[in-house]
């Protein structure tokens, strides 16, 4: 049985809640968008730099003490500006600002496609199995893939600082949030599946 809005109507409430999420998700698309090419043609045309960095284990000096004397602080996290970047560490940058911006228009497309679809009737079918799990895949790339392209351009950021004497080599792919987001996307993938096999055996039967 295929589930149409005569046999189960979205109430107002819904239907106002989707498309508060396609607008958000469409603010959110085009608010990166501009982020990502801003910072892109910021740095080509030679602007200040700033490239967020962790670090591993390094002390440093804030003015924390009375007075605003200086105490030695654990450092984790912190904005480099480097004078420039090497041609890698710009191309890194780049890849890094459009695995961003696609994989975000990707996830948020392939969602948006589902509510659209879910707003017409239809749950489940092979068409919306695909959506989220491309949506999924899409999300798990941009996971992994931004902070690996970041962690390429704040090496080179140290490299640039440090003419390559500090040695600050710190992945920042967040391996548990991966394993949580493939986790989600093959359950969903699952339900989506299992959904759509149901509905076409029930359909059968009528």
């Amino acid at each position: 049985m295929t589930v149409t809005k005569r046999d189960h109507a979205l109430s107002k409430g819904d239907v106002v809640a989707m498309w508060i999420f396609i607008t958000a998700g469409i603010v959110l698309v085009g608010a990166t968008a501009i982020s990502g090419v801003a910072r892109v043609v910021g740095v080509l045309s030679g602007g200040p730099i700033t490239v967020p960095a962790l670090f591993a284990g390094t002390i440093a000096e804030a003015p924390i003490g009375p007075d605003g004397e200086p105490r030695r602080v654990g450092l984790d996290t912190a904005l480099l500006m480097p004078d420039e970047l090497s041609i890698a560490g710009v191309g890194a940058l780049i890849i890094e600002q459009a695995v961003s911006i696609l994989s975000l228009t990707c996830v948020l497309a392939c969602l948006i496609a589902v509510t659209i679809s879910v707003m017409r009737g239809r749950v489940f079918s092979r068409r919306n199995t695909a959506l989220v799990a491309t949506a999924g895949i899409a999300g798990l790339a941009g996971v992994a893939g931004v902070p690996f392209f970041g962690n390429m351009v704040a090496n080179d950021a140290f490299r640039s600082i440090s003419d390559g004497t500090f040695d600050n080599v710190v992945m920042s792919v967040p391996l548990g949030q991966l394993f949580v987001l493939a986790f989600v996307v093959a359950m969903m993938t699952t339900v989506f599946t299992v959904g759509d096999r149901l509905q076409r055996e029930t359909e059968l039967l009528v």
